[in-house]
């Protein structure tokens, strides 16, 4: 067998900067979602995932059980690549962890109070307990910093390597 043929000599594609943003979207979305419904399960939050996606407009038996937290937090996910995108054309170019966090923040007015007519399971911000609050908008702000910081490092280390390859 000639080495060319080798699988340690085969060289994988890499994945382009906005794939990356785009994956980074969809699984901060999954994951943050996921923790989510873990708060609601333990009660540090009344608001689940399948409360905004689901029972919004399904009002049915499984739309509450696990089924219906999957399909919410895999929907989640799904949106979370817009919201990505969105941060990857707008503020790629801004490092740090603060702007990310406030990205978070902004997000979470945009959510519960901005698009909370669409989500009338979901009761209005004025209305929501303190501990929904405070849980709901930590995960924001973690979302926010995960997706904000993710991309922001992805965009530095294309540059540097740019900035490398042209030197050299």
């Amino acid at each position: 067998m000639s080495e060319a043929n080798l699988e340690q000599n085969q060289h994988v594609k890499p994945i382009s900067f906005l794939g990356k943003a785009l994956l980074t979207g969809f699984i901060g979305g999954v994951l943050w979602s996921c923790i989510g419904g873990i708060a609601a399960y333990f009660n540090f939050t009344s608001v689940s995932p399948a409360s905004f996606i689901l029972r919004s407009w399904l009002q049915t038996e499984w739309s509450d059980g696990i089924l219906g937290q999957v399909i919410s937090i895999l929907a989640i996910g799904l949106l979370s690549i817009l919201i990505a995108l969105f941060y990857y054309g707008v503020m790629r170019k801004v490092e740090g962890i603060w702007p990310s966090a406030l990205f978070g923040v902004a997000l979470w007015f945009i959510v519960y109070y901005l698009l909370q007519p669409m989500f009338p399971n979901v009761p209005q911000m004025t209305d929501l307990d303190s501990n929904t609050v405070i849980t709901t908008i930590c995960l924001f702000i973690l979302y926010g910093v995960f997706i904000g910081y993710s991309i922001a490092y992805e965009y530095k280390d294309l540059v540097k390597a740019e900035d490398e390859s042209n030197e050299a």
